[in-house]
């Protein structure tokens, strides 16, 4: 089971570069594995932290089916930075605050999860 949040800030969306399973370098939203004895919470917190530097909150389950659960989480502190030397980061390219109008950014897993989020703010 993976854990993801959706982080937006003026307009912009906190989201990672890295290579995924399927071979491709994608945009994604920081997240990762939930791992044992750790609620989906719990792991979107702490991966968010490891993979962007910031920490967070979580405010609203957005979406979840059998694979993956997407939290809105708003920052509460830390800095913006990729610490390449952090186990479980040796996928990570970039982490980046995009804009939600650069649209080719956004493929078939993270623009459903914003058409959620977009029909949910309004």
């Amino acid at each position: 089971m993976i854990s993801q949040a959706i982080i937006i800030k003026d307009n912009k969306l906190l989201m990672v570069k890295q290579y995924v399973q399927r071979g491709d370098i994608v945009w994604n939203f920081p997240g990762g594995g939930i791992e044992r004895n750790e609620t989906p919470e719990q792991a979107c917190i702490r991966e968010v932290k490891e993979e962007t530097g910031f920490n967070v909150q979580i405010t609203k389950l957005l979406y979840e089916n059998e694979k993956k659960y997407s939290f809105l989480a708003e920052i509460i502190g830390g800095s913006l930075k990729l610490d390449k030397n952090l186990v479980g980061n040796e996928d990570l390219v970039e982490v980046k605050w995009i804009s939600l109008l650069d649209t080719e950014k956004f493929d078939n897993y993270t623009k459903p999860i914003l058409d959620i989020y977009k029909s949910d703010v309004n």
